[in-house]
């Protein structure tokens, strides 16, 4: 990996993990006690950071030092209809397993019926 390609990782991650947290530049700038320009540059890799600021940056975003290095894990594109899948699928598991569950405690609860009119 070379600077510029670690720089750009750690800018996109700074965003990433901002937004997930729902917080502006200007909020996180003021967490940090940097000014949001210094934060702009950091974000889009103009400027780095002391490792003070990474350690307080880490911090305000809830998150271990590396993980502002950490390349994001590839999620497909179909995200959606893996999950949509996959609930189905449980779904119809369940399903069955109530539907067989019941079927055995209605035939257990007729034959129980049964044999108590006819002795």
């Amino acid at each position: 990996m070379t600077e510029k390609e670690c720089r750009r990782l750690f800018s996109h991650n700074i965003k990433r993990y901002r937004s997930r947290l729902g917080l502006s530049q200007l909020n996180l700038a003021l967490n940090l006690d940097i000014s949001p320009n210094f934060l702009s540059d950091i974000e889009t890799g103009k400027k780095w950071v002391s490792p003070n600021t990474l350690v307080l940056l880490a911090n305000a975003l809830k998150i271990e030092i590396y993980e502002l290095f950490k390349p994001e894990e590839a999620i497909p594109a179909d995200t959606n209809a893996i999950i949509s899948k996959c609930l189905d699928d449980v779904s119809a598991s369940i399903r069955q397993s109530v539907e067989r569950t019941v079927k055995q405690s209605i035939d257990e609860s007729l034959k129980n019926i049964r044999e108590y009119y006819t002795h």
